[in-house]
């Protein structure tokens, strides 16, 4: 037990416990770049075996990410690749202790999220009228505030609609998220405007024989990056480069927050596990409110 050096342990972590546990290609490259540098700190500091590895030398390297000045939401990334590593040596026996448990992530600072204005929604759907396809992911990311990896994952089976009065605008319908790890799943409705934008997409898409909902011009399915590419060159097209897929999410809870929706409503339908997250958009919605109130007086 311990015997094993730092550059062993780290290969088999990449080798074998990243694909037994599935991680994403994005957390893989992330969490191997954030353990060579791991490594080769504490190779520094004299640490080269994993029998040597102990809480001390571990909380040095955390404080190592605040002096160079990187985001909190960066350092938490890279305690929690950390803490990962550690967990795969204490459950194959490289070490007696589970020191993961022990270390404590840096706090993450609730900055203000970018949100969009009602005119700025506007001039994106405006931007993408001439596809379809295009349409209905941004239409789906402002109506339903749902993640980019939930989006990517969606299948036809994944919606269904409820036809009203008849008249094609006024479907509603319902959208299956599939829980993934463990997660339960959940149920989203879909207002008109989702619905119109989905059913213009899926009018055109028959005869794919995949049900995978978003595929890319060869056929593929749409990756994170894909979809990111895609409204980036909206966004530059109508000047909102700051803008992001997050941008939409949060222009989702935002306007919801300012608008009456309950807390625990937003909460279920963005997944937020921890209510505190939601809490944000109801922050901004007292600002907004008080602002609208001075600006607006009688």
């Amino acid at each position: 037990m311990g015997e094993i050096t730092l550059r062993k342990a780290l290969d088999d972590y990449k080798t074998v416990y990243m694909p037994y546990r599935n991680f994403a290609e994005r957390t893989r490259v992330e969490y191997q770049n954030d353990l060579e540098n791991v490594v080769r700190f504490f190779e520094q500091s004299g640490i080269n075996h994993v029998k040597q590895l102990g809480l001390p030398i571990i909380e040095r390297y955390v404080a190592s990410l605040e002096q160079e000045g990187l985001a909190s939401s960066t350092r938490k990334r890279k305690v929690a690749s950390i803490r990962s590593f550690l967990s795969f040596l204490f459950q194959d026996g490289y070490i007696a202790v589970d020191i993961a448990k022990r270390i404590i992530p840096p706090f993450l600072e609730n900055a203000i999220p970018h949100i969009l204005t009602q005119d700025e929604c506007d001039r994106i759907r405006k931007a993408c009228a001439d596809s379809p396809r295009d349409l209905a992911i941004i239409e789906l990311l402002l109506q339903t505030g749902i993640k980019l990896s939930e989006l990517i994952r969606l299948t036809s089976n994944d919606i269904e609609f409820v036809h009203t009065n008849g008249i094609r605008e006024e479907y509603k319908g319902i959208m299956r998220i599939q829980g993934s790890r463990g997660k339960k799943e959940r149920l989203i409705p879909l207002n008109s405007k989702a619905c119109l934008a989905l059913k213009n997409y899926l009018d055109i898409r028959k005869g794919v024989g995949s049900n995978i909902l978003f595929r890319n011009r060869f056929g593929e399915v749409l990756g994170e990056r894909g979809v990111q590419k895609m409204l980036r060159r909206y966004l530059k097209k109508i000047g909102l480069e700051r803008a992001s897929v997050q941008t939409l999410r949060h222009t989702f809870g935002i306007h919801h927050a300012v608008n009456g929706t309950s807390a625990k409503t937003i909460q279920e339908v963005m997944g937020h596990k921890d209510p505190r997250s939601t809490s944000i958009y109801f922050s901004m919605a007292q600002e907004i409110m008080k602002r609208e109130l001075q600006d607006h007086a009688i």
